[in-house]
């Protein structure tokens, strides 16, 4: 079954490791009504059947007599092949079924299953294609960007009897996404979450995508019922202070910090405690987390998405045409005037940008226009021959023209007039914050998003959110707020978490102080001194009054 990465990453096909499939399967099966004379257990996309023989070893485990029947559906007949070899080493019978589950669904009768135990295929809609998307979308009803993971949620309650139990290994990016309200809506309207386990860059699959484990039973949500909810992050800076494993300190009920297979691991326990919008990201409730926010919300005036309009940077869709750092070895070469400076995340640091970012983008509008408006291409003839050098590419996006657009021109220009004025930028990915105060008119890419100052009303404001974005307490407040990070620490900074920062009244005195503070850092060329970072960092948590 040996496939190349491009292979697996299409289909999503990560199968389960042994002891993440015995933990998925031990945690169904505490919650399994065993008093049934038979145990009726699926797995929609079996890969090599290890969930569904760890499950049938759970429930024997606690029921030596129960009678375990195991169903398993999927695409790839190696896999049930292997899948058919396993069940008879070990002497079990298992239903298996070669298809895409999600037709075969209708083969099944409602409520057929006391458990339902997956690891459903994650393939986001950029390895599905639009169309397909779109098919799944409509006969799903599923909104936003979906990835294969959602439409397998979907059909959960109506695989599982009453009571049934569902185990759930998928992406976290369900638990603080906007996409990811798909499969949020499922468990506030018809499964009752138990427990969750966030296992972050734990790297305990070989794929990229960082795991979750949800378990919960089909009712409708009940609140008085618990949601255990677990996170495990890598941490460089904490000591370990417990030499239990990790799946043990998992189910250990309190916070602890581990050593697994050599690296840093912070375990935090506390409740779920979930929106009434589905729209809205889950967030673990910790004791001393939610004391603190609740201290933050008393002390905030407005968030940044209340002040003003987060945008994202420009999308070419056409990068190596668009974009280069070597203009000058192209051959035509557009004229300079349409060669803008482009801000990429590189060129971002805490307060300023880079003094000398190389890279260009060919920008063909006209700055001065509020209204997008192309130039004339017959004034830049080297332009206009570049562009037909490259045209069967950029001719290739249809969808352009389709638009009523040209076919030469950038798919998410943004408005060029507002890129004269002063803004911050920040990158969509980054560890630590590193919001920017950029006044040299750059444009603004697509991995960083940017906030137009004349929206703010004045500097001073402006000032204000540079504050609290690159502070101490700004990340903390992502943290116990938004928390969607990838491995290795990094955290995502996409318009829905930013929007969220917020800020303490402008006009008290802990307030004025550090605006007068940044005011200081970026009139010189240096880096703020570790005293002005602490005194903002001491302002903040005043004008909080935490």
């Amino acid at each position: 079954m040996s496939e190349s990465p491009a292979e697996i990453k299409r289909h999503g096909k990560h199968y389960t490791p042994a002891d993440l499939a015995r933990f998925l399967a031990e945690r169904v099966a505490e919650h399994l009504d065993l008093d049934r004379p038979e145990v009726r257990v699926l797995d929609p996309a079996c890969g090599d059947g290890e969930l569904l023989i760890a499950a049938y070893r759970a429930v024997t485990g606690r029921r030596p007599d129960v009678r375990v029947a195991l169903t398993g559906y999927d695409l790839d007949p190696d896999a049930l092949h292997a899948a058919r070899a396993r069940a008879r080493r070990l002497g079990l019978d298992i239903d298996l079924h070669t298809g895409d589950f999600l037709d075969a669904r209708t083969e099944l009768g409602d409520g057929c299953f006391d458990a339902v135990i997956t690891n459903p295929p994650y393939v986001r809609v950029q390895q599905l294609g639009q169309a397909t998307a779109q098919l799944l979308a409509t006969r799903f009803e599923l909104r936003g960007r979906i990835d294969l993971t959602h439409p397998f949620v979907v059909l959960l309650p109506m695989l599982l009897r009453p009571e049934g139990v569902v185990g759930l290994l998928c992406s976290n990016r369900f638990l603080t996404t906007r996409a990811g309200a798909n499969v949020r809506a499922v468990f506030q309207h018809s499964l009752q979450p138990l427990e969750l386990y966030d296992l972050g860059d734990t790297k305990l699959f070989t794929a990229a995508v960082l795991p979750a484990v949800v378990i919960a039973r089909h009712r409708a949500p009940q609140e008085t019922t618990r949601c255990v909810f677990t996170s495990a992050y890598e941490d460089t800076c904490a000591a370990p202070s417990s030499v239990i494993g990790l799946y043990e300190a998992l189910l250990a009920g309190g916070d602890t910090v581990i050593d697994h297979g050599g690296r840093t691991i912070v375990i935090r326990s506390g409740q779920l405690v979930p929106p009434a919008q589905a729209h809205r990201p889950w967030r673990l409730s910790h004791t001393a987390g939610d004391a603190w926010l609740q201290r933050v919300q008393a002390g905030t005036w407005r968030t940044f998405g209340e002040l003003a309009r987060i945008r994202v940077g420009i999308k070419t869709t056409a990068d190596p045409v668009f974009i280069s750092d070597r203009w000058h070895e192209r051959s035509p070469c557009p004229e300079q005037q349409l060669l803008r400076p482009l801000l990429t995340q590189h060129d971002l640091m805490p307060w300023r940008i880079c003094p000398t970012p190389t890279t260009r983008v060919l920008y063909p509008y006209a700055l001065e226009h509020t209204k997008r408006t192309l130039v004339d291409l017959a004034d830049y003839p080297e332009t206009r021959a570049y562009l037909e050098a490259h045209g069967e590419r950029l001719r290739g996006r249809r969808y352009l023209t389709e638009g009523g657009r040209e076919w030469y021109e950038i798919w998410v220009p943004q408005q060029p007039a507002r890129w004269a004025a002063p803004k911050i930028v920040f990158p969509d990915i980054s560890a630590t914050a590193r919001f920017a105060l950029d006044r040299s008119g750059a444009v603004v890419n697509g991995n960083c998003y940017w906030i137009s100052v004349p929206d703010l009303g004045d500097d001073d404001l402006a000032y204000l959110m540079l504050a609290v974005a690159n502070s101490r307490f700004g990340l903390r407040f992502y943290d116990e707020v938004c928390g969607n990070r990838l491995y290795s620490g990094r955290r995502r900074w996409m318009t829905q978490y930013v929007a969220e920062l917020p800020l303490p009244a402008p006009d008290s005195a802990p307030a004025r102080q550090i605006v007068d503070i940044v005011a200081d850092i970026l009139a010189t060329d240096t880096v703020p001194s570790v005293e002005q970072s602490a005194l903002i960092d001491t302002l903040l948590d005043t004008a909080f009054c935490l």
